[in-house]
């Protein structure tokens, strides 16, 4: 694991020599969801491709770029696409980026994605917050020997998704006047979506909705000691007695289509992350 900090090195050497930001807040943008950046104040954009070490984001509607700036005053690095474990990416590659954030200073992690709601009580278009999750994707970005530098080799994830950032998000919402879920986020691992039976499983083993990304970014990121908060955008609707297709290009429409409230949420939330 040694090899990795050196590669850690080279990629904050990297970003450093381009910008004088120093992000505290660090932010990953789902599927969907990339004009969420539009809110910040950018200082700097960086494509993926010249960050060595750093994987490429493949997958529909993910820009590939690190941005560094502010947003609502607060120095952030935000991540304009993620690269998922379906992409044929390794779990280490698939956490690099936030290992890159841990190692450019950031201590709270925002992250968004775009799920299937499970819930039957939850609808598409709702903004749900991540309170735990649930790991179905058969492999862990800690598997192997362990760099007690990063991290504890047995990282406790009980309070992964932090209390204390749960309450702030649940108060921002309550100031903007924003509906927001909470509930169990299911991983697999994709690139397909769900039979009717596996919808019926996940929502039996208590998952609220389900997706292909986020978690192996949460359990890197409690690895890293980073305090970390996750919302989902519920781009449709795995119910299964009422089950229709759907299309990606549905799913990257619903998404945007209801981010201007996730972006609302962020930015009153971001300026108390910045006090933890």
């Amino acid at each position: 694991m040694h090899h990795l900090r050196e590669m850690l090195a080279e990629s904050r050497a990297a970003v450093t020599t381009r910008t004088d930001v120093e992000p505290r807040v660090g932010i990953v943008l789902g599927t969907g969801l990339q004009h969420l950046a539009e809110r910040c104040a950018v200082e700097q954009a960086i494509a993926y491709t010249e960050i060595p070490h750093m994987p490429r984001s493949t997958a529909p509607s993910h820009r590939g770029q690190l941005l560094l700036g502010t947003w609502s005053g607060i120095p952030v690095a935000i991540m304009q696409g993620r690269v998922h474990y379906y992409e044929g990416y390794t779990m280490q590659q698939v956490t690099y980026g936030v290992r890159l954030l841990a190692a450019l200073g950031v201590h709270t992690l925002v992250l968004t994605n775009a799920a299937g709601a499970l819930n039957p009580l939850f609808r598409r278009g709702d903004l749900m917050l991540i309170a735990d999750h649930i790991n179905l994707m058969g492999d862990s970005p800690l598997i192997g020997p362990n760099d007690d530098v990063l991290g504890n080799r047995f990282p406790d994830m009980s309070d992964a998704y932090s209390a204390t950032l749960r309450d702030l998000a649940r108060q921002a919402a309550l100031t903007e006047h924003i509906p927001l879920r909470e509930g169990v986020l299911v991983a697999v691992h994709g690139p397909n979506l769900e039979t009717r039976a596996e919808y019926r499983f996940l929502r039996l083993i208590g998952a609220d909705a389900v997706g292909m990304s986020t978690v192996p970014e949460v359990i890197a990121a409690v690895h890293s000691r980073l305090h970390v908060v996750a919302f989902s955008m519920l781009t449709d609707e795995c119910f299964p007695d009422a089950l229709r297709p759907v299309t990606a290009e549905e799913i990257i429409a619903t998404a945007e289509e209801a981010a201007p409230k996730l972006e609302q949420l962020i930015s009153a939330l971001i300026p108390h992350l910045d006090r933890q």
